[in-house]
């Protein structure tokens, strides 16, 4: 479970009329049919949108891609406009289910009131909120998770929900700025144990393989794109993230990454040398 965020080019409005969110939901719905994942909530602000997003059998940069790239291009195409719509890359945090499921949701659905764009969450139309009280139904929209871990019983549910987010106005979401920070796993010390990559491993290309997807994820950017004889400035810096963190992680060596990238490895250091900074 992923909360996802991304947001328009130097944090500019992404929406200019009503018709354009509708538009999103229809390429939102799109995706996840198409990549099997599931949407637990959202939230579309004027110039970002947040996601509770579960991963199918595709990772979450797949449909993220997809919603990213095709609401852009019809943005772009309407405004008779070129270059990038949304920043280069949005930022997903791996969450505890089990610790912050609800808390998340809840921050995700307050956002508009915190934000004064709203009075209050009932107030604001564009958010996943109104499934959970019943005042609309999109069947790409899953509630019955997030529901049941109030009670077994429909009504009940709805009501504790309510009462939840109600409460949440009076206090802020401890996490959220660890989110804010940027942090990639959100959980407790086991969570985080089990899922961190940033421990050093032995050198393996299926550690590079590991390393690879984690930048797919991380930058939204295609792994055949990767690997592939393109050299524009993005793909050239994303290989360089990943040569940098085989280091830094004691992964693997330059050469092996190389290969693994299907680069020569004086390719490689070229694009070390273009982005020495790439943490």
């Amino acid at each position: 479970m992923y909360h996802v965020t991304l947001r328009g080019n130097h944090r500019e409005a992404i929406f200019f009329q009503l018709s354009d969110r509708s538009l999103l939901n229809l390429i939102v719905e799109r995706a996840l049919l198409r990549f099997d994942a599931r949407l637990h909530a959202y939230c579309w602000m004027t110039n970002h949108l947040h996601f509770v997003l579960q991963a199918g059998a595709e990772p979450i940069a797949r449909p993220m891609h997809n919603i990213a790239a095709e609401f852009a291009r019809a943005m772009q195409i309407k405004l008779e406009t070129t270059g990038h719509f949304f920043e280069r890359r949005y930022h997903a945090t791996l969450v505890d289910t089990d610790r912050y499921m609800l808390e998340l949701l809840r921050y995700v659905h307050l956002n508009p009131v915190e934000a004064g764009l709203a009075k209050s969450v009932d107030a604001y139309h564009w958010s996943s909120h109104h499934n959970y009280i019943g005042m609309r139904t999109d069947p790409w929209v899953t509630t019955d998770f997030v529901l049941s871990m109030f009670s077994a019983e429909a009504a009940g549910a709805v009501a504790a929900y309510k009462k939840f987010v109600d409460a949440g106005q009076e206090k802020r979401w401890e996490p959220e700025q660890v989110i804010a920070s940027g942090v990639a796993i959100l959980g407790g010390d086991d969570f985080v144990a089990r899922h961190s990559r940033s421990a050093p491993r032995a050198v393996s290309l299926e550690s590079v393989g590991d390393l690879i997807d984690e930048a797919v994820l991380r930058f939204g950017v295609e792994k055949a794109m990767l690997v592939s004889p393109r050299r524009d400035a993005f793909v050239v810096r994303v290989r360089a993230w990943i040569g940098h963190q085989a280091a830094k992680r004691g992964i693997a060596t330059l050469a092996a990454v190389a290969r693994e990238l299907g680069r020569t490895e004086g390719a490689l250091r070229y694009a070390l040398r273009a982005y020495p900074e790439e943490g």
